[in-house]
């Protein structure tokens, strides 16, 4: 049950940074040939069959509510019509191109997080060595 908790939480993330930033699987949409339910095969009998994940469809602006039903079939057009329906830059891409933009505020909040932890040792240092101090009073 952990697990599929854990699952949930994951699959949350994903959906919001693949609709931010507008991607859609790891390297394309035909990586969800890789998914049980939405693979493209002849023996996947479930109707979401050819599709993708509502998070990967674009935006209409003239839509109030998300169309949870926008990815059904979407693969199974010419690749010019899907992508005006769902988005076909993979995912992957996009985070080196994030991480390339934002290259350093990632290295000054890793800076920041070794600098907290190097702190810590140092503080635990100190307490051994108080510790060892008092023991070798008695």
């Amino acid at each position: 049950m952990r697990g599929h908790v854990l699952l949930k939480c994951c699959l949350l993330y994903v959906e919001i940074l693949s609709f931010h930033w507008q991607c859609c699987g790891a390297f394309g949409a035909d990586d969800w040939n890789l998914n049980i339910y939405f693979n493209c095969t002849d023996s996947n009998a479930s109707r979401e069959r050819c599709g993708v994940p509502f998070s990967c469809c674009t935006k209409d602006p003239a839509e109030d509510v998300i169309n949870t039903q926008c990815g059904y079939d979407a693969r199974q057009k010419p690749e010019v019509d899907q992508q005006i329906v769902i988005y076909t830059k993979g995912c992957v891409p996009q985070f080196e191109k994030w991480l390339q933009d934002n290259l350093t505020i990632v290295a000054g909040i890793f800076i920041g997080i070794a600098l907290l932890q190097i702190f810590g040792i140092c503080l635990a240092q100190n307490l051994v060595s108080d510790i060892e101090a008092v023991r070798a009073s008695w």
